[in-house]
Formats: structure tokens, C-alpha cells, sequence
């Protein structure tokens, strides 16, 4: 899993590459959350994610909380596959998903 981060101001853009599972979830997690200080919008840019476990539905689900209190979260490009993992666990009522 590779993470390019893009600041804006306010706004952090993490575009995501490859499987987020029980061994790339913590990464991810640290990874954002040490940016997160003064971040009033996170878009996560799925297009290049092929992979979700559950690990890494608890990382979504923690930065999602971080974000309520701050600003929110925003997911983008979420593929067909995914999008079923996320209606299938209640995640579509939970995360601001946007696909074009």
C-alpha cells in the first residue's frame, strides 16, 4: 500500500494505492492521523484501492471520528467492489461516500 498526501490549507487529500488489510491498516492509520492537527476536510481517493478489510474498516471508522469533531471526511472513487463491502457493514449510512 503506497499513500500520496496532497495539503491544501485546511483540506488533506490521501490518494490511496493497493489493499488496506491486518498488515497495512496500522500504517495508514499512523500515517494520517499524525497530519491530521489542523485538517478541517480528509478526502480519501480510493481509485487505486482494490482491498478493504476489516482492520482497515476500524482505520475508516477512527479517522472518521476524529474528523466529526473537526470537519469531515470525504471518500472518493470507491469502486463497485468496495461500495458492496461498505453497503454490506452499514458504511454507506456512516461515511460521506462521493463517486463521480
Amino acid at each position: 500500500m503506497q499513500v500520496k498526501k496532497t495539503k491544501k490549507g485546511t483540506e488533506l487529500i490521501a490518494a490511496i494505492e493497493g489493499r488496506i488489510d491486518t498488515t497495512t491498516a496500522p500504517t495508514l492509520d499512523a500515517e494520517l492521523k499524525d497530519d491530521l492537527n489542523d485538517i478541517k476536510c480528509l478526502k480519501l481517493d480510493f481509485a487505486q484501492v482494490n482491498y478493504i478489510s476489516s482492520a482497515g474498516l476500524r482505520v475508516l471508522l477512527s479517522l472518521h471520528k476524529v474528523m466529526m469533531r473537526q470537519g469531515e471526511m470525504i471518500l472518493l472513487n470507491v469502486n463497485q467492489d468496495l461500495m458492496g463491502i461498505f453497503e454490506v457493514t452499514g458504511f454507506v449510512d456512516i461515511l460521506n461516500i462521493k463517486n463521480a
